[in-house]
């Protein structure tokens, strides 16, 4: 046996170790996961930045495996933030093509309900049409629901949460005297991009950066976050098990 059959064989071990401890009344029901280290990954191993998304768009397939295993109810994925459109145009196309496949092969899969968050005017018409024949094409499965962020910045869901907000009640003929009578974080919340599902738990993020850079600004409020050295290609199911591990051993307070 040569050192790397043996190497994935006691990662095997230990990940069937790791997952015989779980326990699964302790699992977060929703995982929001910032994809990071694609391009870091694909440096190291002398590829090119496109070959490094790809290997990353390959990932999630094994991500959502991974939750289904472990009774993981919604899933929150950030493939693209508003602030990566400032990248060159011969990355960020072949970027978008990228996302474009993965989007259309989750759907096609069968198991998941996808659902995009982001604003889709940023986006390009051909990719707002896969995100929206998607959406529709998953709406009836019970499974993961899968919040596909692209076009995703955490500041302007808000923004646009409070503009959706005001142009309802601008609608009903509600005076700003009354809307501000009764405005609340909850009545917010209702016309986020999640709206409708719970608060992520937890959220994971590859590639050893320790920071949110905008992710669901408003709904980790009161998440756990889990930081992982390993850039997103190379992350495995024993990193996902320890940061299941890692949360479960924390005692959730919310403030109290």
């Amino acid at each position: 046996m040569n050192a790397v059959n043996f190497r994935d064989l006691v990662y095997r071990l230990y990940a069937r170790r790791v997952e015989g401890r779980l326990d699964h009344d302790q699992v977060p029901k929703h995982i929001g996961v910032i994809l990071d280290g694609n391009r870091r990954w694909a440096k190291a191993a002398g590829g090119s930045a496109v070959q490094g998304h790809q290997a990353g768009a390959d990932k999630i397939s094994e991500l959502l495996g991974w939750c289904d295993e472990t009774d993981v109810e919604v899933v929150t994925l950030w493939m693209l933030s508003t602030d990566n459109f400032d990248r060159p145009e011969h990355e960020l196309k072949p970027l978008l093509g990228i996302i474009e496949n993965t989007v259309r092969n989750l759907a096609a899969d069968g198991r998941w309900r996808v659902h995009h968050v982001g604003t889709l005017d940023l986006l390009p018409p051909e990719t707002q049409t896969v995100l929206k024949e998607a959406e529709e094409a998953t709406s009836g499965i019970e499974g993961i629901i899968v919040n596909v962020a692209v076009g995703y910045g955490g500041r302007q869901e808000i923004a646009d949460a409070v503009r959706s907000l005001l142009l309802e009640h601008a609608d009903k003929g509600t005076t700003f005297e009354e809307l501000a009578e009764v405005v609340s974080t909850d009545l917010i919340s209702e016309h986020l991009y999640t709206r409708g599902q719970p608060d992520p738990d937890l959220v994971i993020r590859t590639s050893g950066e320790q920071r949110l850079s905008g992710f669901m600004l408003w709904q980790s409020a009161h998440s756990e976050y889990y930081f992982c050295e390993v850039f997103w290609p190379a992350f495995r199911k024993v990193d996902f098990l320890r940061a299941l591990r890692d949360y479960a051993a924390r005692h959730r307070r919310f403030g109290g």
